[in-house]
């Protein structure tokens, strides 16, 4: 009776815990990383990213590209480690207070950054406050040295210098630090950016708005 028991809550357990393996639409989730390409995690499930518009599970989950509110398609995919990507050379369209995701970069030499900065082929230190944006959003390069203003959920609000591009195109490379492409929507900043707008940096990605200052 104890084994059958046991047998039973284990069988329970793998049904109805999500694992840690990359999901694809509707697919079980804990964290970003769980979902497949461009899909996040809500309310435990893989789905389309509101904030990148996205639309690869309301089509039926295909791998085909699909265009992102705006008009900003997806020009291809890149395999990394197993998992594809989708790739995009351009972000979605940009407003007085445009959405973004922002996420954590170390800038410094040594860090998760990989090669210098493009804008400047520096290294930047933690205390400095600096961004990379998405492909589409960095327009090659012609935001480089300029000021955006960042606003968090928070109603915090800090100002940073753009210094390097968050490739959207490219990635899982020495280049890249072995990272994958990011998303197209990506404001990367510093510790010092996060610091300033009151994050918690353990969370990785928050939500927030940004305008050129």
């Amino acid at each position: 009776m104890l084994k059958t028991s046991l047998l039973f809550l284990f069988i329970l357990f793998s049904f109805t815990s999500p694992s840690n393996a990359v999901s694809s639409c509707n697919g079980p989730c804990q964290t970003l990383s769980d979902c497949k390409g461009q899909l996040i995690c809500i309310r435990g499930k893989c789905n389309d990213d509101p904030d990148v518009g996205t639309h690869i599970c309301r089509s039926g989950g295909g791998g085909s590209p699909s265009p992102p509110s705006g008009g900003c398609q997806q020009s291809g995919t890149l395999t990394c480690r197993s998992k594809t990507y989708p790739t995009y050379r351009c972000s979605p369209p940009e407003t007085s207070s445009t959405k973004a995701q922002l996420t954590l970069n170390d800038f410094s030499k040594g860090g998760e950054g990989g090669a210098p900065s493009e804008c400047d082929e520096q290294y930047h230190a933690k205390t400095e406050r600096v961004v990379a944006l998405s492909t589409g959003w960095y327009k090659d390069g012609s935001r480089c040295g300029k000021m955006i203003r960042i606003t968090a959920n928070n109603g915090r609000s800090v100002t940073a210098k753009v210094v390097d591009e968050c490739d959207s195109m490219h990635g899982c490379d020495a280049e890249h630090a072995g990272q994958p492409p990011c998303r197209n929507n990506i404001v990367d900043g510093s510790d010092a950016v996060w610091e300033a707008l009151g994050l918690n940096k353990d969370l990785g990605v928050v939500n927030v708005r940004w305008s050129m200052a």
